[in-house]
């Protein structure tokens, strides 16, 4: 019995992408290809798998680079099975928890001090006097530290 194996255009229309976007895909090491006798690029059914894999996870937020580092951490660098799904989507779970809080963090406060030290609000309920928050790091200090704990990262003290 013969392996399936499907043209560019064929996996391009079944995953609901650009042919363009699968080329990128494969120059970035997301997808393999390769070439049959008349020089025209063909894929196995798994790669339907891991193109709906990078179209979830893009969709909630998580970069390419952070799918191409899940992908590398599977065995032989193979299509992710249901249980990998799992594990993946629970990691990536995390990180969008802690964008969501980070999100309401910001809208909650959006009109507020969201502790970047720049001291010019003379109203403000998080109010960060003599920039002692500018000791927790650089940069809009509250937000990053709501988004760390929403992650279960602790933060610098």
């Amino acid at each position: 019995m013969t392996e399936a194996v499907f043209s560019v255009g064929v996996v391009a229309k079944r995953c609901g992408v650009k042919v363009s976007t699968l080329h990128f895909y494969e120059q970035q090491g997301l997808i393999q290809s390769w070439r049959n006798e008349g020089n025209q690029r063909r894929f196995k059914p798994e790669v339907l798998r891991r193109i709906s894999v990078i179209k979830a996870a893009q969709k909630v937020g998580v970069s390419l680079e952070e799918i191409k580092q899940a992908f590398q951490a599977l065995p032989n660098n193979r299509t992710p099975t249901i249980t990998d799904w799992q594990q993946l989507s629970k990691n990536w779970q995390r990180q969008l928890d802690g964008r969501i809080a980070y999100l309401q963090k910001l809208r909650d406060n959006l009109t507020g001090c969201i502790g970047c030290g720049c001291l010019s609000m003379s109203q403000c309920p998080l109010y960060n006097p003599d920039d002692t928050l500018g000791e927790s790091g650089s940069g809009p200090v509250i937000l990053e530290q709501a988004e760390q704990e929403a992650c279960g990262i602790q933060h610098k003290k």
